[in-house]
């Protein structure tokens, strides 16, 4: 590719999604140009990203005049297009291999991300400044379940890091901004450290600290 990239993200950096699929572009090795929509300021609604993408989320990915959004589907979109043959180990072609990152893709998608955004998003939009109790057994039951995803393997999807990780990694670091305990979990603790490898680590992990920020300036007391 051009050192003048084709492929644009439109990426808001307190995301725990599109920071996903910038890790995982990172992870790739794909440049992009990054167009960031601020969501606190509502960008996403301005008339010319509706035109892009009208359901008004991000991440966006305009790869050359191919828009699609929904981080995990950026991301398998990028490693298919622009992962090296010779290494496939982010997005395996064998098909069992891919069938096991897909479901973890899946699961933090329907289940651990979904459990993050409904404890932070009423705090930051909805005025709520504590979490409910049941809310923190939701989040709580899913990490039970990567915990036991990570008991064989180093990584969430095995022994090879994957987008499953940038994706998962990702979501779970911003409600580790926020300050949740996970002392509880040693496998995931074990995990955490290992993805600091990850390249784009360092970038993600300023935007999760702005997501924590944010989420914690209206909380009444801190996580306990």
């Amino acid at each position: 590719m051009s050192s003048e990239s084709a492929v644009k993200l439109y990426h808001f950096p307190a995301s725990g999604p599109s920071r996903g699929a910038l890790l995982a572009a990172r992870a790739i090795g794909v440049p992009v140009q990054i167009q960031t929509v601020n969501l606190f300021q509502k960008e996403q609604l301005k008339e010319d990203f509706l035109k892009i993408n009208p359901q008004h989320c991000v991440p966006t990915l305009d790869d050359d005049g191919f828009v699609i959004w929904e981080s995990r589907a950026i991301a398998c979109y990028l490693a298919d297009k622009y992962g090296q043959d010779e290494d496939d180990t982010l997005y395996p072609k064998d098909l069992k291999q891919r069938a096991v990152v897909n479901q973890r893709l899946y699961f933090d998608a329907s289940s651990l991300y979904v459990k993050i955004r409904a404890i932070c998003f009423p705090i930051l939009f909805l005025g709520e400044t504590e979490i409910k109790e049941s809310l923190k057994k939701d989040l709580n039951s899913a990490l039970e379940f990567l915990n036991e995803f990570l008991e064989t393997g180093k990584w969430v999807a095995g022994h090879s890091l994957t987008i499953a990780d940038t994706s998962i990694y990702a979501s779970l670091s911003s409600i580790l901004a926020v300050g949740w305990d996970i002392s509880s979990f040693p496998n995931i603790q074990r995990w955490i450290k290992g993805c600091a490898t990850i390249p784009g680590y360092a970038e993600n992990e300023e935007g999760a600290k702005q997501f924590g920020e944010a989420v914690k300036k209206n909380l009444k007391t801190n996580i306990k």
